[in-house]
């Protein structure tokens, strides 16, 4: 009789454990997804606490491949290869909302490029203050991560070029003039990354990749007795990187 009861006792002991780690089993996977959801909502709207700042400065440095088509001696067109050039900028954005802005720049590059011409070995580097205003398209203004595109017109301005030539031609005297406007327009387009580097997503790293075609005609006529024209070809274009930071406020 004894033991009989000791069995009962086991039998009910042992069915109660199981009824309630069902039950523990059962709350826990209910709750589960409420928890992983809240989550997801919280992270969702972290962003969105964030404030838009409507401004933004920024510096850069902007690694430039150039090409340049240039006019040689007689006539003919010397097609030019990608050279490395180094350029620095400053930008001031005006953000309209976190999904569109508006960027301006002022941007100083040294286009160079060598070439030969009547065997004489020839290093063009002509000067230019670029000022692109740049429609942005952005993912996120706000987030810890925003991928934006750009594109607009870019205005140049020519502050300066010259050639030096080296190498030795008996049969012409003739010396070589750099042709360039001082003006110069064309369009501007990239994509570009931007990371927060602070919790208030204020202060950011900011690179991407920047090309620019240019739209008119560059020649300048400027022969002289004992002189010939270098002339830019108008299809040059150029094509690069940057990377800089950037502060919001």
């Amino acid at each position: 009789m004894k033991t009989h009861t000791i069995k009962n006792l086991l039998t009910i002991c042992t069915t109660l454990l199981i009824v309630n780690t069902n039950s523990a089993q059962s709350a826990f996977r209910a709750e589960e997804p409420q928890l992983t959801h809240s989550a997801i909502i919280k992270s969702q709207s972290a962003d969105d606490d964030i404030p838009l700042r409507g401004f933004e400065f920024g510096v850069r440095y902007m690694p430039t491949f150039s090409t340049l088509n240039l006019t040689a001696y007689d006539g003919s067109v010397i097609h030019g290869t990608a050279t490395l050039s180094h350029g620095f900028g400053l930008m001031l954005g005006f953000n309209l909302s976190k999904h569109v802005g508006i960027v301006g720049e002022l941007d100083y590059l040294q286009v160079s490029q060598n070439y030969v011409d009547r065997n004489l070995s020839n290093s063009l580097k002509v000067k230019y203050i670029n000022i692109p205003v740049l429609l942005s398209l952005n993912t996120n203004k706000k987030g810890v991560v925003n991928l934006n595109v750009v594109a607009g017109p870019q205005f140049g301005y020519n502050v300066g070029s010259n050639l030096n030539t080296t190498g030795h031609e008996s049969t012409d005297t003739l010396r070589a003039v750099v042709a360039v406007k001082q003006s110069d327009i064309g369009i501007a387009y990239g994509i570009g990354l931007e990371l927060a580097l602070n919790t208030a997503h204020t202060f950011r790293f900011d690179g991407g990749y920047r090309a620019f075609y240019g739209l008119v005609d560059t020649h300048s006529m400027t022969i002289a007795n004992g002189t010939y024209n270098v002339n830019v070809d108008p299809s040059r274009k150029n094509f690069g990187f940057y990377a800089g930071l950037t502060f919001l406020f």
